[in-house]
């Protein structure tokens, strides 16, 4: 194991200089050496895979409180016995929401004191199961500061000693006595639900749709560990962040689209006052019955705009989207979407547009703003209008923070622990080939083509304001959202125009790329796999975008395992079409486990009545072995340590590197 020869050592003496400031002694890096090593015996720490949150911030909450049923599953193992299913429903509600759970449970006892008592004996037994997977020093770091000590010589005392015992009920007793009792209960919640949970994966679209994606980006700034991959509808607002106008329209389109105004208006504060003078000028004669809000279940409470105005200015954004598209595909041609340009295939006289050879009629041929000869020009007014929404993107301060934090723990893939995490698709031919695309001039395919689009955004978002290197990662964020074979949307085009001004549910159809076709056999997943350096035989890729339609009997579990979709309709707007209220993933120490949600009732009816979301888990990839750190990527990076540290004390004990003792 110290079998390093003179020369190994002197190649690395920089490194082994640099490595002994931090353990100057043989003694320091044998002691480190001994805890890296026991690390990487502990069970693995369990991973969470949701995706397509699409801004439903109370359901997003709730799961991340109950950890998909993960909570409730460790008081029935500690309490089954001794709790009645009332009483361990109640204690997860607490778990969940403990600031709203225990006033209500203080105010209906006639004894604060015994009921504190109580619950902080049940916690700390509750703390104690979740954080034995967890070394000392981990746990230490996850608990409340004022309590640190405290908590850790109550968590790391055996429970079998009596005298201990006697001296933990000691020490909760003071801690009531003193009025600390409601502020440890709630410290301690959130250190279990800080411990269950060792790393969150997000698959993509926290945005649009719902109510409030600015919620949810607040909580996932504040997760201890957390990655995103970027979604179609997360890279639309990014593109929106940076001042893309086309993204920006792209992004009030599908706000309009579903009555949704609050995270604009509220969560970041956009002022769309000049879009609605603008709007309820020019728009004002105007049948908008083809702009109207979705009016399905409760979407269109998000807004307290009347509808007859959103729909106005939905009209007057969708006018300027369309002339804006069609500037971003006459000068990419590489983009090859000039099907998208219809403004010149309409005839403004019939209201009709041509499309695929056929002449349609439009469900509102009435654009005051567009001049025939010239379709495709913003009027001195719209100018103006975009203008002033580039600059409120741009200047909100919520909005940047978050598309810095995207940037900072996002990407369009992740490899993970064997896995591989994307949102929409890999492109791929109807014959198994990878297909390639275009970025800066260059024809690739697979994982260099990812590489390549994730360097040219980073690049565009990172250089000078105006510069060629942010216009063209601009544009290249729009194609992402809706171009041809995207990895991020998938399909072959977007019908915007379509679905807003045609009635014909024939042009609505949106082909996806063959991937979703090829994405049910098995070798398909391992040519992926394989093609992003992931052989084991436990790999899968975990993905999004693509609803699973319960309803019609499909399976979130594809290719004999190999691929999960974990998108399951979690936005309402969705529910009514597959069946279930999303899926999320579970990976722990024993294996890989598919959750199915049930609708949540919301907050308020789940502090009053218990209530949590009803979960249906399938397991569907048992490990031979209970995993351990040693075979995670983690493992992978303490061995690495290992093998440096190893170095290090063979340099101290040749005498080639001296000991720093003081």
């Amino acid at each position: 194991m110290l079998n390093y020869t003179d020369k190994q050592i002197n190649d690395n003496r920089l490194y082994l200089e640099a490595l002994s400031e931090r353990y100057p002694t043989i003694r320091a890096t044998a002691a480190e050496i001994i805890n890296l090593q026991a690390i990487l015996d502990l069970p693995k720490g369990t991973e969470h895979f949701m995706s397509d949150v699409h801004g439903e911030y109370e359901a997003f909450r709730h799961i991340l409180n109950n950890a998909s049923g993960s909570v409730r599953e460790k008081i029935d193992i500690l309490f089954s016995d001794t709790l009645s299913d009332v009483r361990r429903a109640e204690l997860a509600t607490l778990v969940y929401y403990p600031k709203a759970k225990l006033k209500e449970l203080v105010q209906s006892t006639e004894n604060e004191g015994i009921l504190y008592l109580d619950i902080l004996t049940k916690l700390i037994a509750l703390c104690r199961l979740v954080s034995s997977k967890y070394t000392r020093s981990k746990v230490r770091k996850a608990l409340p500061t004022d309590f640190a000590y405290i908590l850790e010589e109550l968590l790391f005392s055996p429970e079998w000693d009596g005298n201990r015992s006697q001296y933990r009920n000691n020490i909760l007793l003071t801690i009531i006595d003193l009025g600390q009792a409601e502020r440890l209960i709630i410290d301690l919640c959130d250190t279990i639900k800080r411990l269950i949970v060792d790393r969150l994966h997000i698959v993509g679209d926290i945005f649009d749709r719902g109510s409030r994606p600015d919620i949810v980006l607040d909580d996932l700034m504040e997760h201890h560990g957390v990655d995103v991959q970027w979604g179609n509808h997360d890279i639309l607002w990014m593109g929106a962040a940076t001042g893309s106008r086309t993204c920006i329209a792209n992004a009030l389109n599908n706000s309009f689209t579903y009555g949704n105004l609050d995270a604009i208006e509220i969560g970041y504060g956009i002022n769309l006052r000049p879009l609605a003078l603008f709007a309820s000028e020019v728009y004002k004669d105007n049948d908008v019955s083809a702009f109207m809000p979705k009016d399905k279940g409760d979407t269109t409470a998000y807004s307290n705009n009347s509808p007859d105005l959103i729909a106005r200015m939905h009209k007057a954004i969708a006018v300027i989207l369309f002339k804006l598209e069609g500037h971003i595909v006459r000068r990419n041609p590489n983009f090859g979407m000039d099907d998208r340009l219809l403004l010149d295939k309409i005839d403004y006289k019939t209201g009709t547009v041509e499309l695929y050879g056929k002449q349609y009629p439009l469900k509102d041929s009435r654009f005051p703003t567009i001049d025939p000869d010239d379709p495709y020009r913003l009027t001195a007014e719209e100018e103006q209008v975009m203008d002033q929404l580039k600059t409120a993107f741009r200047r909100s301060e919520k909005l940047q923070r978050h598309v810095e934090f995207l940037f900072a723990k996002g990407g369009l893939y992740k490899c993970y622990n064997g896995n591989l995490l994307f949102h929409g698709c890999i492109p791929m031919n109807p014959d198994g080939t990878l297909m390639e695309l275009s970025v800066e001039g260059e024809m690739l395919s697979g994982r260099e083509l990812l590489d390549a689009i994730e360097r040219m955004i980073r690049k565009g978002y990172h250089s000078s304001w105006g510069s060629d290197e942010q216009k063209k990662a601009k544009d290249y964020m729009w194609f992402l959202w809706c171009g041809k074979n995207s990895p991020i949307a998938g399909r072959e085009r977007m019908t915007t125009f379509e679905r807003l001004l045609i009635d014909d549910p024939e042009t609505h159809t949106e082909p996806r790329n063959s991937y979703y076709e090829l994405y049910h056999n098995e070798s398909a997943c391992l040519k992926i796999l394989n093609e992003f350096g992931l052989f084991e035989k436990h790999s899968h890729i975990i993905n999004g975008h693509i609803p699973v339609n319960k309803k019609k009997g499909e399976t979130p579990i594809k290719a004999n395992g190999r691929l999960i979709v974990i998108d399951g309709g979690f936005c309402r707007a969705f529910r009514e079409k597959t069946g279930t209220a999303g899926y999320t993933l579970v990976y722990n120490s024993y294996g890989m486990r598919i959750i199915s949600h049930e609708p949540f009732g919301g907050r308020q009816n789940a502090i009053d009545e218990n209530k949590d979301i009803l979960n249906t888990a399938v397991v569907f990839d048992v490990a031979e072995n209970r995993i351990r750190v040693a075979d995670t990527d983690d493992g992978k990076r303490i061995k690495e340590q290992i093998d440096g540290l190893l170095l290090l004390l063979s340099a101290y004990r040749s005498g080639l590197v001296k000991e720093k003792k003081k």
